[in-house]
């Protein structure tokens, strides 16, 4: 299931991690091991943001996504489900439409 994983990371231990350069190997090692579709970086909230789509199999995949992120920067992340628009056409809006509406 194709998931967002949205990673707020605070500015410690990250600003630590920016000034002993290890920042940049540590992000790539992460990206490297859980391998995401498409990752990009911005501001949220004040905080550094990392938006990952990343495919959950199974429940048990997400410790294998999120700790890295907990760890190394004692992160917060939040997952949530997506669709693609093929996704929403095989869901069957037009006959839960008929039962719902």
């Amino acid at each position: 299931m194709r998931m967002i994983l949205n990673v707020s990371l605070p500015h410690e231990p990250f600003n630590t991690a920016v000034r002993n350069g290890s920042a940049g190997a540590t992000i790539g090692k992460i990206l490297e091991t859980i391998k995401p579709e498409a990752v990009y970086f911005t501001e949220y909230d004040g905080r550094r943001t990392a938006i990952l789509i990343v495919n959950v199999n199974q429940a048990s995949d997400v410790p294998s996504l999120a700790e890295p992120w907990f760890l190394k920067f004692q992160a917060d992340c939040r997952f949530q489900i997506v669709m693609s628009p093929e996704d929403l056409q095989k869901s069957g809006l037009a006959d839960l439409g008929k039962k719902w509406g």
